[in-house]
C-alpha cells in the first residue's frame, strides 16, 4: 500500500528533484533522457528544467548538445514542442505518429499525403520558418487555409527545430527542417518503460495523459511489471527493482520551470500538485506556470521580473510560505536565469 507521500518520493526520486545528478554521475543529455524529454514550448524552460535537476549544469552544455545535435527540438508528447535526445526523438516519434496524424484531422479539408510530401520536398532545400512555408504550400494548395497546412505539416512530417546563437538556444521565430534522422520501429512497451523509470509508478491513465497514447491498459497488462496499490485502491503499475524512497526521505526546496515535465506527467496529479491548486497553475489559455516545492509538493508559483540590473524572484505561495526557506534556491536560480543582474531579490506580491 502506497501512500501519497510514497508516491510522492519515488517520483522525486526518478525525476532527479530528491538530490541533482552530480557531473561525475551524469550530464545534460543524460538528464533529458531519463525524463523522455522536457516540454520546450518556449526556448528557456528546458534550461531552467535541466538546472534544477543536475549539478554545476552550465548555460553553454546545453547549448552545445543542441548545436552538436545530441538534443533535438521537435513536436513530440501531447503535440507540443519537446527537448528530446535524437536517438529518443529517432525511437518514439513512430510511437506517436497515429497521435498526431488524428490532431492533424481536425482540418478534414486537408489533403494530409500531399500536404507532408510537398513539405518534405521543400525543406529539403534547408528550414524555414512557418512564416516563410505557408506561402510556398499556399502555392501549391491555392485556396486553402494556409494555418491549416502548417498544422498539418507540423504533426505529420518529422521536424526539428534550428538552434541558433540565442541566449536560449533558440530565436522567438524559429525554423524547422528535417531530422536527418533514421526513425526506428515504433515500440510501445519500451516507451512504457521509459516513462515508468520517469515517473512511476503510475496507472494506463497516468501514460496515456502523458503521451497521448489510448489504449494501453493492455498492453502494461501483458508486460513484467510489477502491481501496486495505492492509498486511494488505484492499481498502480511499476518496473521491477525501480527506486521507491518511502514517504519520509526528506525532500528539499526546488523551482520548476513553466510547462514542467513533473507538473504534465500524470493524470491523477496530486502526488506533487493538490487539486485545490490545479487552477492556479493550469490556466484557461493553456498555460502551466513555474511551481516551486516544498516537502515535495508543490506550495506555490514563481516567475522572474527584471528591471533594469535587478531581478526579482517573485513568488506567490498557495498557502503561507516563509521566504527564508526558499531564499538559498531561489537566489541560485536567480543568478543562473539572469546572469548579468547586479542585485538579486525574492518578493512577494504586493497587496
Amino acid at each position: 500500500m502506497l501512500s501519497l507521500r510514497d508516491l510522492n518520493r519515488a517520483t522525486l526520486a526518478r525525476q532527479h528533484l530528491l538530490s541533482r545528478v552530480s557531473r561525475h554521475e551524469g550530464d545534460v543529455a543524460g538528464v533529458v533522457h531519463r525524463l523522455v524529454g522536457l516540454q520546450a514550448q518556449e526556448p528557456r524552460p528546458p534550461y531552467l528544467g535541466v538546472w534544477t535537476r543536475l549539478e554545476g549544469f552550465r548555460r553553454e552544455d546545453l547549448h552545445a548538445a543542441v548545436h552538436a545535435r545530441t538534443l533535438v527540438r521537435a513536436t513530440m508528447w501531447r503535440a507540443t514542442l519537446h527537448l528530446m535526445t535524437a536517438a529518443d526523438f529517432a525511437a518514439f516519434r513512430p510511437v506517436v505518429a497515429p497521435v498526431l496524424a488524428a490532431a492533424a484531422r481536425r482540418f478534414p479539408e486537408v489533403d494530409f499525403d500531399a500536404v507532408a510530401a510537398a513539405a518534405h520536398r521543400l525543406l529539403a532545400a534547408g528550414p524555414m520558418t512557418f512564416n516563410e512555408l505557408r506561402p510556398k504550400l499556399l502555392e501549391e494548395f491555392p485556396g486553402a487555409y494556409d494555418r491549416a497546412l502548417g498544422y498539418a505539416v507540423r504533426m505529420l512530417t518529422p521536424l526539428v527545430v534550428e538552434p541558433t546563437q540565442d541566449r536560449w538556444s533558440y530565436p522567438r521565430e524559429p525554423a524547422f527542417g528535417l531530422p536527418g534522422l533514421p526513425m526506428a520501429a515504433a515500440d510501445v512497451t519500451a516507451l512504457v518503460e521509459r516513462y515508468l523509470a520517469a515517473f512511476g509508478p503510475a496507472t494506463p491513465a497516468d501514460v496515456q495523459t502523458w503521451s497521448g497514447l489510448r489504449g494501453l491498459r493492455k498492453i502494461m497488462t501483458g508486460m513484467d511489471l510489477e502491481r501496486l496499490t495505492d492509498f486511494t485502491g488505484r492499481e498502480l503499475f511499476d518496473l521491477p527493482g525501480a527506486p521507491r524512497p518511502g514517504g519520509d526521505v526528506p525532500a528539499p526546496v526546488r523551482f520548476l520551470p513553466d510547462f514542467d515535465t513533473l507538473i504534465l506527467g500524470h493524470d491523477d496529479r496530486t502526488r506533487v500538485l493538490a487539486d485545490e491548486h490545479k487552477s492556479l497553475v493550469a490556466t484557461k489559455n493553456l498555460r502551466v506556470r513555474a511551481v516551486y516545492l516544498v516537502d515535495g509538493f508543490a506550495a506555490g508559483t514563481w516567475q522572474i521580473k527584471r528591471s533594469g540590473k535587478k531581478a526579482t524572484l517573485l513568488v506567490t505561495p498557495f498557502g503561507k510560505t516563509d521566504l527564508d526557506d526558499l531564499e538559498e534556491e531561489g537566489l541560485r536560480l536567480l543568478a543562473f536565469a539572469e546572469p548579468d543582474a547586479t542585485s538579486l531579490t525574492l518578493e512577494l506580491p504586493g497587496p
